[in-house]
């Protein structure tokens, strides 16, 4: 009784729970599919990266001795979509049976669970087992709660692996050490450069079809050289262990013009798509901890990065269910700025944070949260255009991943599920955090006016239309009474700075839509 294994693009691990157990004569299925390179408009560096990987996978289970029936983006009879390609795998291989592991959307389990129907045969789905936590685990922890907050879900996931515990208290007396990593950087800092690989023949055959496929997708295509092999991504994994990670705590959270990795890993792609394995990389971070290499902030806040907040959003994103998708508790209907594509702005900040996911389709949390993110929250973009841009730009963007990321925590569309307030700032805090304010075309000392930067009156043109419900959070309540004892001159100044800049910005961002 042969099977038809179908293993999908962020599904690279031998282990994985479709793979178990096959049998000699079984098959595995990996389609590349114009479907998943459009559903929104992919960076083309992230395509490559996917497609490479795949095919490096492909050949990975090969090595193994598993047979492995790979379809190409540009095969020909190619149906451009996941279902249409296992339909044409099964009238090639006439299986008895399909296995897939359950994927990681929304959108591509329903097509998971309609290819019974479209084929005729038992198709097992089974659950994906390489994140530490299970939906059916997060649910239980969830149930009675009034509030999902992470720190205390990152608090079971500690006692539950282990990691930086004493007994059964966490090491150091603290289980979070957060407020150590807000330090920000300075250029006499040595900046230590992430792995690069040089593109193999596969892989830059893979950059060779996404440049014909794709002439004119969002991105920068040249200078590829992220890991798409597991012994690459192992390698890289190495390298932020030992050169990076000792000072990764300290500044997680700086900011440097034209410096767009720092201390940061670069290995969240890796994780997503399965080339790493996330509790190993996590011990593997406790280790240098033991062995007095990396201190124990740095240690904590990047495992916490990973048990905690990782797993945290996954869970979120399957209990709320695909309308999470929709949400917008602060009614926010603008549309997404032209400058998100372009990166053309006068806001330097936002310059360098588009400027450098065009280049190299990375940015780190904080340019996404308290940069694109913030600008989007305090000019009230529409969020579900805010989530397919961030879906679209960055190499480790994932919906299960992603929206929680963007809907919840940046943007508090879901109204407070995930993140306890608005996570809403002016320019004092980028200015504190990065040295972008420094050749500004904007002032970020001056609060209103054309010379006034954006973020600062924007802010308070955010507090002002929120201000009911910034009242009722006891987390925001202050800011909301700062803006009642305002006086009504300087409340207007705000007010009318904030909504000419809308004004042009909405005039600039309708004149590059209709251009197309």
């Amino acid at each position: 009784m042969s099977s038809l294994r179908f293993v999908l693009g962020d599904q690279l691990t031998p282990s994985l729970s479709a793979l178990r157990g096959a049998a000699s004569d079984d098959v595995v299925l990996m389609a590349e599919v114009a479907d998943e390179t459009t559903y929104v408009p992919h960076h083309r560096k992230k395509i490559v990266f996917v497609l490479a990987a795949m095919r490096a996978f492909a050949d990975e289970l090969r090595g193994l001795g598993f047979m492995v029936d790979y379809v190409k983006l540009d095969d020909p009879g190619n149906t451009g979509s996941l279902s249409g390609e296992l339909q044409r795998a099964v009238a090639r291989h006439r299986p008895t049976r399909i296995a897939a592991t359950l994927a990681g959307e929304h959108r591509v389990v329903a097509l998971q669970r309609s290819w019974a129907g479209d084929t005729g045969l038992t198709v097992d789905l089974f659950e994906d087992d390489r994140f530490i936590c299970a939906s059916a685990d997060f649910e239980r922890w969830a149930a009675d709660r009034k509030q999902l907050r992470m720190e205390y879900f990152y608090r079971e996931m500690r006692r539950r692996t282990d990691l930086l515990m004493d007994g059964d208290q966490p090491e150091g007396g603290r289980w979070n050490f957060d407020a150590d990593n807000r330090k920000p950087a300075s250029r006499d800092l040595f900046m230590r450069r992430p792995s690069a690989f040089a593109p193999s023949a596969d892989t830059q055959s893979v950059i060779n079809l996404v440049a014909r496929r794709f002439p004119h997708g969002f991105g920068v295509l040249d200078g590829f050289a992220y890991p798409v092999t597991r012994a690459e991504a192992e390698q890289a994994r190495d390298a932020f262990l030992a050169e990076a990670l000792p000072r990764f705590g300290d500044y997680q959270d700086a900011m440097l013009a034209d410096e767009p990795f720092l201390y940061h890993s670069i290995l969240s792609p890796c994780l997503n798509v399965g080339l790493l394995d996330p509790l190993d990389l996590c011990r593997r971070a406790e280790l240098e901890y033991r062995a007095g290499r990396a201190p124990l902030n740095a240690v904590e806040g990047f495992i916490r990065q990973i048990i905690g907040w990782r797993e945290y959003v996954r869970g979120v994103y399957w209990r709320e269910g695909l309308d999470y998708l929709r949400r917008n508790a602060l009614n926010a209907t603008r549309a997404l700025p032209s400058f998100y594509w372009t990166g053309e702005t006068d806001m330097r900040c936002l310059g360098q944070a588009i400027g450098q996911t065009i280049q190299h389709a990375y940015a780190h949390h904080i340019q996404r949260l308290m940069i694109t993110g913030n600008f989007a929250l305090i000019a009230g973009i529409d969020p579900h255009q805010v989530h397919e841009w961030y879906l679209a730009v960055y190499l480790d963007a994932y919906e299960w991943v992603e929206a929680p990321n963007t809907i919840g925590m940046s943007l508090f569309a879901d109204g407070g599920l995930l993140g306890s307030k608005p996570y809403a700032a002016g320019g004092a805090y980028i200015n504190r955090m990065s040295d972008y304010c420094k050749d500004c075309r904007y002032k970020v000392s001056e609060k209103t006016g054309a010379d006034a930067c954006p973020f600062n009156y924007l802010y308070w043109d955010f507090v002002a239309r929120n201000e009911a419900l910034l009242l009722g959070n006891p987390r925001t309540s202050q800011v909301a009474r700062a803006w009642s004892k305002l006086d009504s001159d300087r409340q207007l100044a705000i007010r009318n700075s904030a909504m000419r800049f809308l004004l042009e910005l909405e005039r600039e961002t309708a004149a590059w839509n209709s251009e197309g």
